[in-house]
């Protein structure tokens, strides 16, 4: 498992980019710069989460939170659609399907329900699999995205035409709540992005020059979302609304597709650019990201009901800090190998019985 969920089981050997650790390009050998890249960002998914609390308080708070909303997502989903490169429907890619991304759905949807009736106080909030519940949107999200895989690799031009698909998803608000489809399907052309990337183009993003480049490049993101805190809402980078639901007109949701889908592609190549490709003492914990990411909004979730962000310090510059970093420690543990042995059978079940075997074939 790799993540969020199935970013980091690659169907194919993936080649060391960075063209330095030969290792790495055994066939078999996970590429330490995904797992990096993964580990970092799902530490700045936990780090958001635990600042949404601070945001009403702090306008510093919202201008960073602003800013890793804007790409942390979309540089899973890239990584997601890159190892979806090889998927071809066949029994096996199916099967693995099914196992890393179906049935881990369906156990933490269920989970989700049963936690949230308790801390949000709603007893009778049904179980249903149709209306993803907190995270587990992703992983309806990247079930649909996958099985899609063969169709954009024979689309003539499939980046354009996943653009003009959640142009559209965001002109209609009548969509609906089914799977999450919104996000579905605006999030959609970043996953077919990492589908037409090949690793020559994740060496183009880390060059000496691209990583200087990025610290203004941050610098003025971070400008720009302090600006605009009082003046826009966050949701456009959640991507789960129409432009009409956020009270926008009709025309404003293709036009700010297009520049969001400009800015977190900016953003991600820039976050990229900054992660190492050697093997550092966190690469094995991005093999195991889609434990850290599943897990952590069950301590999301209880911070709240136990009241953990009552105390008034927390809201000073000291408390924020204190919560970036309980934040980053937490999912870090819970990438760990220990807990990986404890919720192994929820996030990597291997029900081999149900599945027909391989006919064996003839010599």
């Amino acid at each position: 498992a790799g993540g969020p969920p199935a970013a980091g089981r690659s169907d194919e050997p993936a080649g060391s980019d960075a063209g330095k650790d030969a290792a790495a390009q055994q066939p078999g050998r996970r590429d330490a710069f995904f797992d990096n890249a993964k580990y970092l960002a799902i530490v700045l998914v936990a780090v958001g989460h635990a600042w949404e609390p601070l945001r009403s308080d702090s306008r510093t708070v919202t201008a960073l939170y602003q800013l890793v909303y804007a790409f942390h997502m979309p540089a899973f989903i890239i990584i997601a659609g890159y190892y979806s490169r090889s998927f071809d429907g066949s029994p096996g890619r199916i099967r693995r399907l099914v196992t890393g991304v179906a049935l881990p759905y369906v156990v933490f949807e269920t989970a989700y329900t049963f936690f949230t009736r308790w801390t949000d106080g709603v007893p009778d909030r049904p179980i249903t699999l149709l209306e993803p519940l907190y995270l587990t949107w992703f992983l309806a999200s990247l079930f649909v995205w996958r099985l899609t895989t063969p169709m954009w690799k024979v689309v003539r031009w499939p980046l354009p035409v996943a653009l003009v698909i959640a142009m559209l998803a965001t002109m209609s608000p009548s969509l609906g709540e089914d799977l999450d489809i919104q996000r579905m399907l605006q999030f959609l052309p970043f996953f077919v992005l990492g589908l037409c990337l090949r690793p020559e183009h994740f060496r183009k993003v880390r060059t000496r020059r691209m990583r200087m480049l990025a610290v203004p490049v941050f610098a003025g993101a971070l400008a720009a979302a302090y600006w605009a805190v009082p003046r826009s809402t966050t949701a456009w980078f959640y991507h789960r609304d129409s432009a009409q639901e956020l009270g926008a007109p009709v025309w404003y949701g293709p036009v700010a597709t297009l520049a969001v889908f400009a800015c977190s592609l900016l953003l991600v190549a820039c976050f990229l650019s900054w992660v190492p490709g050697r093997r550092t003492w966190f690469t094995s914990l991005g093999a195991a990201t889609l434990y850290g990411y599943l897990l952590h909004g069950f301590v999301a979730q209880v911070s709240k009901y136990w009241g953990w962000y009552d105390p008034e310090w927390l809201y000073e510059p000291l408390g924020a800090v204190v919560v970036t970093v309980v934040a980053a420690v937490v999912v870090t543990v819970l990438c760990s190998a220990p807990v990986r042995r404890v919720f192994r059978w929820a996030v990597e079940p291997r029900p081999d019985w149900a599945f027909r075997k391989a006919p064996r074939t003839a010599d």
